[in-house]
């Protein structure tokens, strides 16, 4: 065989590179079904305060709401992540969409609390399937700008979430349990696009098979100190959801009881708490490339942590100006934790979305239960108290390995 021949010979036997290019208008499409996504699953804690006022539901009964939504998320997500590791599923991102249109009309329609159950779990499923494939999306069409990628698509589900108090305000209130009717629209949008995108994510599979690109990166040798350091990551973001969902199903009603609002003047609080954090999601990307993630990870705890402690002894007004800047600088870390997770374990983009986005999430869910279940017997004011020290907690990130030293435990420096 002569040299040029064998040349090529080679050559066609060797991997193509991936493209490095930002697919900016996939990321931002991607995104933005994100924040469609997580606007209908922000009716659920959205409905409580009505469902409390028109049912009569106590705070167990809507801790038990949300632990529903959010474990059937959680449990399913990590294992359609890992699956999908091996076997991407474009057509998932459609389907997924399409039980959270189902679930969300049972919601609107539900007659009983059995069914408001089955109705919240629908939208779990939905949330479970939709979740590891679009983050796969972000992460294929981020090219080389892996942490802005994340930013943008975990920045789209926050801004998606910071709606809930608007929709009771503006939707649910004036219109009731009825009112969610209106997000089958959202959810229905959501599907149309999705298709696209799917299309595009089959296109590019199909794309790479022929180039012989594997699309999946080769998970490395995962050893007992990345174990120990995901685990470690796994209960730091349960304790800051399940802060945050102390915030976000709690707070309104403490701000009802003490000050006498109503419910369209405490989602407000609500609202600014939600907002800042997807602008900290954002930051707290390009703030990881100049500090390192580690720090950004402890920062947004231990920084928060006094202010935390500090909220339920504030007045009105204070109390506005300090949900905000805990709101930012608590969710500064959201999207880092994935980029982290994923650093933690290459190759496994589906399964660590799925643990860090599904499984950290339906832990912080136990939390509602828990906040409800002592709300009902020592008042939501005393148990929000207590919950103003879980970041503290966050100090124990001193305990995580930083990049370099991640780069030495996979063998890569």
């Amino acid at each position: 065989m002569s040299a040029q021949v064998k040349e090529i010979h080679l050559n066609a036997q060797q991997p193509v590179e991936k493209s490095k290019h930002t697919m900016y208008h996939i990321l931002f499409i991607i995104g933005f079904v994100h924040l469609l996504n997580d606007s209908i699953q922000a009716v659920v804690p959205a409905m409580f305060p009505i469902l409390a006022d028109s049912l009569g539901f106590n705070f167990t009964q809507l801790g038990l709401i949300a632990f529903a939504v959010n474990m059937t998320a959680s449990v399913i997500q990590p294992v359609i992540g890992a699956f999908s590791d091996k076997h991407p599923m474009p057509k998932l991102l459609p389907i997924g969409l399409s039980f959270s249109l189902l679930g969300m009309l049972g919601l609107a329609l539900a007659p009983s609390y059995s069914i408001i159950l089955l109705s919240v779990m629908l939208l779990g499923i939905g949330s479970a399937t939709f979740h590891p494939e679009a983050s796969k999306v972000a992460h294929m069409a981020s090219g080389l700008k892996k942490g802005f990628g994340q930013s943008v698509f975990q920045v789209g589900g926050n801004a998606g979430q910071s709606l809930a108090p608007l929709i009771t305000a503006l939707i649910l209130v004036p219109l009731g349990q009825i009112g969610a009717i209106w997000f089958t629209l959202v959810a229905f949008l959501a599907v149309m696009i999705l298709i696209y995108i799917s299309k595009w994510y089959g296109g590019q599979l199909a794309i790479d098979s022929k180039r012989n690109i594997n699309i999946a990166e080769k998970p490395h040798v995962v050893g007992k100190s990345i174990k120990i350091a995901f685990a470690l990551l796994v209960f730091l973001v349960f304790i800051r959801q399940f802060y945050h969902a102390a915030i976000t199903n709690y707070f309104a009603f403490h701000l009802i009881d003490t000050y006498g609002l109503n419910i369209d003047e405490a989602q407000v609080y609500i609202f600014l708490f939600l907002a800042a954090g997807a602008v900290g999601t954002f930051l707290g990307g390009p703030l990881a490339d100049k500090i390192g993630m580690k720090n950004v990870l402890f920062l947004s705890m231990v920084a928060a942590a006094p202010l935390c402690i500090w909220l339920p002894y504030a007045g009105r007004g204070l109390s506005m100006v300090l949900l905000t800047i805990i709101g930012f600088i608590l969710l500064c870390s959201f999207s880092v934790s994935v980029i982290y997770a994923h650093e933690l374990l290459p190759g496994r983009i589906g399964m660590v979305s799925g643990m860090i986005i599904g499984l950290s999430f339906g832990l912080g869910a136990i939390g509602s239960i828990v906040l409800g279940w002592l709300g009902d017997r020592i008042g939501i004011s005393t148990t929000l108290l207590y919950a103003s020290f879980l970041p503290l907690i966050g100090a124990l990130t001193v305990w995580l390995p930083n990049e370099k030293k991640i780069k030495e435990l996979h063998g890569t420096l």
